[in-house]
């Protein structure tokens, strides 16, 4: 019988899991699993029928934490899920575990429970974890009562002439949209008036209007931004999974005022600096003492963490230095995409999670191959003028897809921000609306930047080609949809970059 292993969440990466914890077929760990989808989107059924996937979908009354617990604790109750993966942090902030736990089924759900899930949800606690526990983090942090400008300025000042850059961080649940960076004098009051300007409703919400309004002010870290994606279980075993290079910044080039960080705009796996000395020193520096401090504090579950680090090099781009710069509590969105594309055992490995075995499975990762995921957004124009994503959005507008070209390309097509409405079929709902997701195979003798660059070629013809496109209500022809052609340069940028 088929272990069904449901995805809690409504994005891309909940889809895909589900999608390879079915399909993809282990060659070391044999073993049948079905993948679940818990809530999804109102276009994934449709999506998944349309494809022939084998998917499932277990259904919630609404988006909150209580309609998820119920949802999953008659699912368990009936045999119609064995283990959970929850994906979205905050869920897990709002104690989705702990409802879980106490109707019986603890022992079924992956995540943190509300003790443990300050360490996303709460930055500067995460921080004070991390010192404690010995991670390295940034060279220089404190904080300050946003509500205080001129402590904010004189920190600021302090850091640019130090370190050549700051960074400003909501410390609360912002979406991966939280951190502000600074790398100018200039640029000081106008990214602080924005951050309070985008914050001001969640602190007034916390805290009120009269009490001091946290702030977490960093040294901007320099070196190459890293995240690791560690599976660990209850008793301490743990494993690092392919790593994946995140494109968080709207467009190409440095963040900044018209370039603000996002939900991610499309990831590669594995990261092109990524080497077994590095995820070692990963294993060393962070996961081991991490978990080791977790499970000291009575805080340690099956959980998924994934740290975000800046890494650097030395000799030819061995791993010199590593530092956290936050701690997620969650697979990434969209990294764990091309990473589970890369997996032919995600089923197998969860299983060991929950069990306290994660020692007796290895992570089966397709190591000749490369996986791409670009994101494709809602982009600008609209009965508004709306500027597009992350900003202002046009909703509502039909998507056309051709499914046989994608399949004859073999290019998986996985829906995010997308309905679904009968005698009409699909359509936008802004943000992130569907993702185009593909690997290739390194032959040999071929560099990896090469395999890469046809295989960005290939993604980007069929949106080009506009082989899936929203249509815009002012143009028939045209397309709304968005993306950033740069996704995955990196590997040739790496190659230029080594010594021959």
């Amino acid at each position: 019988m088929a272990i069904k292993i449901g995805y809690v969440g409504t994005d891309g990466r909940s889809f895909l899991a589900a999608l390879e914890t079915g399909r993809s077929l282990s060659e070391l760990y044999p073993g049948d699993y079905e993948g679940l989808v818990v809530r999804g989107t109102p276009a994934m059924p449709p999506f998944a029928n349309r494809q022939h996937w084998p998917i499932g979908f277990i259904p919630t009354a609404d988006n909150s934490p209580e309609a998820y617990a119920a949802a999953l604790i008659r699912s368990f109750d009936r045999g119609e899920l064995d283990i959970a993966l929850v994906m979205p942090e905050a869920l897990l902030f709002h104690g989705l575990v702990d409802q879980v736990t106490a109707a019986g089924y603890g022992d079924k759900i992956i995540g943190l429970d509300r003790q443990g899930a300050f360490l996303e949800a709460d930055k500067i606690a995460g921080k004070e974890l991390c010192q404690a526990a010995g991670i390295p983090v940034a060279p220089q942090w404190t904080t300050v009562n946003a509500k205080d400008y001129q402590a904010v300025l004189n920190i600021c000042l302090e850091y640019l002439h130090e370190y050549g850059g700051v960074v400003l961080k909501y410390p609360y649940s912002a979406g991966g949209k939280g951190a502000r960076i600074i790398l100018q004098t200039w640029e000081i009051r106008e990214v602080y008036d924005l951050l309070i300007h985008d914050y001001k409703e969640d602190y007034t919400g916390l805290f009120g209007r009269k009490g001091p309004w946290p702030l977490l002010v960093e040294a901007r870290m320099a070196g190459v931004e890293i995240s690791f994606t560690i599976l660990a279980d209850k008793n301490g075993n743990f494993h690092i999974l392919p790593t994946a290079m995140d494109y968080p910044e709207r467009f190409e080039g440095p963040p900044g005022l018209n370039n603000p960080i996002t939900g991610g705009m499309g990831a590669i796996s594995p990261h092109p600096l990524e080497s077994t000395e590095l995820l070692e020193l990963a294993a060393q520096a962070i996961a081991r003492p991490l978990i080791k401090t977790l499970q000291e504090r009575s805080l340690l579950r099956p959980t998924v963490l994934y740290p975000g680090c800046f890494v650097s090099f030395t000799d030819n781009f061995q791993p010199k230095a590593i530092r956290v710069c936050e701690i997620n509590i969650r697979p990434g969105e969209p990294e764990f995409q091309p990473v589970v594309k890369r997996l032919r055992n995600l089923g197998a490995l969860l299983q060991a999670m929950v069990a306290g075995r994660l020692n007796e499975v290895e992570p089966e990762v397709r190591r000749d191959q490369i996986s791409l995921c670009l994101a494709l957004v809602t982009g600008p124009g609209g009965p508004k003028q709306q500027k597009g994503y992350p900003w202002s959005l046009t909703k509502g507008e039909p998507l056309e897809i051709d499914f046989d070209y994608c399949a004859k390309k073999n290019i998986t097509v996985i829906p995010s921000a997308m309905e679904w409405e009968d005698g009409v079929g699909f359509k936008s709902d802004g943000s992130r609306v569907a993702y185009l997701v593909a690997n290739t195979t390194v032959k040999a003798g071929q560099k990896p930047g090469t395999a890469v660059e046809i295989l960005r070629q290939r993604l980007l013809t069929a949106f080009d080609r506009a082989k899936i496109r929203v249509v815009p209500r002012e143009d028939s022809q045209g397309n709304r949809l968005a993306l950033r052609r740069d996704i995955g340069h990196h590997y040739a940028l790496a190659e230029s970059l080594r010594a021959r």
